[in-house]
């Protein structure tokens, strides 16, 4: 398979057009007609994960997160970025990104966090496009039964990969926990759809003190705050799974490097 047929299997699944505007999505390095024997998926590509390509002997790494999100001036191998760029070419390997057209595509990223967590049925958008609505931000979707809010961190913290700090979770831990919303990624900015759906919970990443602290006062769905790594690290296996089935003939791999920026909890 050549580059160019890859990319045309993932972007059936993730149209480039769904991105934001502000977004970077889109072959980042490589030569669209060179041969594809293996892709590697992970969530960022930092310095491990273009290692673990190396020595796996990948031709292609997908990635969620953008390498260059802003414009730069260099790639000299004496910058970070640079370095990650000088090392994929040296070595044939192509960089292909996936963000916020992964996030909105059914499925996307928080269809993969839900079924992560245990929801089942159909999965809904929590902010759906106007003229798409099961495409969209967030999923809604409910427990096979109503579990206690405690019940459900359990679930929650078991169903993704481990990092250092694990989740936090805000409400009463007695809670009636049926009907859940989920975000993969930062989501503080749905909270207000999520109180406005009416659900029992709402999983996401990144959540900031304020607003979370005013959210909870004013009577809002549980909140329960994972790592952004691990509310996204679900969807690279049916990324993987969506080559497999469009009839790439390829080699996948998912990356289990954990890339979440804290390390270490004490």
């Amino acid at each position: 398979m050549t580059l160019a047929e890859v990319i045309g299997v993932l972007e059936a699944a993730y149209p480039p057009a769904r991105a934001e505007s502000w977004d970077a999505v889109g072959l980042v390095c490589g030569d669209p007609a060179q041969p594809v024997g293996r892709v590697l998926f992970a969530v960022d590509p930092v310095r491990a994960v273009i290692d673990e390509a190396v020595e796996w002997g990948a031709d292609l790494i997908v990635v969620h997160h953008p390498l260059y999100l802003r414009g730069t001036t260099t790639v000299a191998a004496d910058t970070p970025k640079g370095r990650i760029v000088h090392t994929l070419i040296k070595h044939d390997i192509a960089l292909y990104t996936a963000h916020t057209n992964a996030d909105v595509a059914n499925p996307g990223v928080s269809d993969a966090l839900a079924r992560a967590v245990g929801l089942v049925g159909d999965l809904v958008p929590l902010r759906p496009f106007p003229d798409d609505p099961w495409r969209g931000l967030g999923r809604i979707g409910e427990l096979p039964e109503p579990v206690t809010l405690e019940e459900f961190a359990v679930a929650v913290a078991e169903g993704l990969p481990k990092t250092s700090w694990g989740i936090r979770v805000a409400g009463d831990p007695s809670r009636r926990v049926a009907r859940v919303a989920v975000s993969g990624g930062a989501g503080d900015s749905l909270l207000e759809t999520a109180r406005a759906a009416g659900v029992d919970a709402f999983l996401t990443a990144d959540l900031r003190h304020h607003p979370a602290s005013e959210f909870a006062e004013a009577g809002g769905p549980a909140l329960i705050d994972a790592a952004h790594w691990a509310t996204e690290w679900p969807w690279l296996g049916g990324a993987a799974s969506i080559l497999r089935g469009g009839g790439v003939n390829v080699e996948t791999r998912v990356s289990a490097t954990v890339t979440d920026a804290w390390t270490r909890g004490y």
